[in-house]
């Protein structure tokens, strides 16, 4: 059964189903930000590369889109609709046609890296639309966006795209931008593309302000480190999905590797209280994702080591078992990777495990 494994906290549990709407973090009542070129200027080995990792560049302005300015024509058929993206100076104009009626309009945002798919958000009689075609890189042109596939268009305008409602609209831009969404309200006037520290962190401008000023009680924006194992799963789950969102309602099977908060936590080896499996023990949200498995390799062994003591948080922290197979490259077989139907790309999977032949996909 799904829920066999609960959450080992209650709280936490009803904490995490409390952020099943848009992630708290980008709630900003008081929209009052600094910007990431001021944090920089006291943070900066924090905001060194922080600009150019995958977060920062979540959504991007179709303007200085580089898949889409490299690419100036794209094309997909899938009968008997046509679709065609192609560049018009600082524009990128989207036509979908049956041969009989078209569709024609600007595409307004760009979401996504084009790794696991990059998908364009438009207007259309005053709503927003997710494109159903979306670009990837593995291919090098356009494909069904994830979702699209196991749908049929009943109109021309479903051939276009899927319309969002209010509620999708501010989950994609909350979790996107930074100052798209506050008071639970879009504010896509003043937002900044893409996930910079304020997202993260809340407004600074106060901040910065009590620190000029010096004397009195300085205003702290929140420190992350803080959080424990389970608050930090959590507050990443509010983009990246929560235990309870997944268990709760879904998906199910392979769909649901990427999310990697859930996926982590039916790990046998997740404990709520230890900082070695917390996501920023293996992750650090300032420079852009390792990719070689050897580079995670301490982090596994700072768990499973033969070596007494060797690594270890405090002399109370339990060790676990060694591998007896090998002790490098552990990701390779502890955490197999996966075709995700339609995304053209292969993700980690966070379930930690003694992976055997034939076993199958562990919801």
């Amino acid at each position: 059964m799904l829920l066999k494994r609960p959450r080992p906290s209650v709280i936490a549990l009803l904490f995490a189903m409390s952020l099943q709407a848009t992630p708290a973090r980008a709630e900003n009542i008081e929209p009052h930000y600094a910007g990431s070129k001021t944090c920089a200027s006291c943070h900066a080995e924090q905001s060194r590369w922080q600009h150019t990792v995958s977060m920062a560049n979540a959504m991007q302005l179709v303007a200085e889109c580089p898949i889409l300015i490299e690419h100036p024509k794209l094309t997909f058929r899938e009968e008997p609709y046509s679709y065609q993206i192609v560049r018009d100076g600082s524009k990128s104009i989207y036509t979908v046609t049956d041969g009989k009626e078209t569709i024609t309009v600007p595409l307004s945002y760009a979401f996504g890296l084009g790794e696991a798919g990059q998908t364009y958000v438009f207007e259309l009689n005053g709503k927003f639309f997710e494109s159903r075609v979306s670009f990837f890189h593995k291919i090098n042109g356009l494909d069904l966006t994830m979702g699209a596939r196991n749908t049929k268009p009943k109109s021309l305008e479903e051939a276009a795209g899927r319309q969002q409602d209010a509620q999708d609209a501010r989950e994609c831009f909350a979790c996107h931008t930074t100052g798209g969404v506050r008071a639970n309200k879009l504010h896509l006037e003043t937002m900044t593309p893409g996930i910079q520290c304020e997202n993260c962190h809340g407004p600074a401008a106060e901040h910065v302000a009590s620190a000029r000023k010096g004397g009195g009680k300085p205003v702290i924006p929140a420190k992350l480190h803080d959080l424990s194992t389970e608050e930090l799963s959590d507050f990443c789950g509010g983009c990246h999905r929560t235990w309870s969102k997944i268990a709760l309602s879904g998906p199910h099977g392979i769909p649901n590797v990427r999310f990697q908060p859930y996926r982590l936590t039916n790990s046998k080896c997740y404990d709520s209280a230890d900082p070695r499996i917390r996501c920023t023990a293996c992750h650090d949200v300032h420079q852009d994702l390792q990719r070689d498995a050897a580079a995670y390799d301490a982090k596994c062994l700072a768990c499973h080591t033969a070596a007494k003591g060797a690594a270890q948080v405090a002399a109370s922290v339990p060790q676990q078992k060694a591998c007896p197979v090998a002790r490098k490259n552990c990701t390779t077989c502890h955490m197999p990777k996966y075709e995700l139907p339609g995304a053209h790309y292969q993700f980690t999977d966070h379930t930690i495990r003694v992976v055997k032949a034939g076993a199958p996909y562990p919801n």
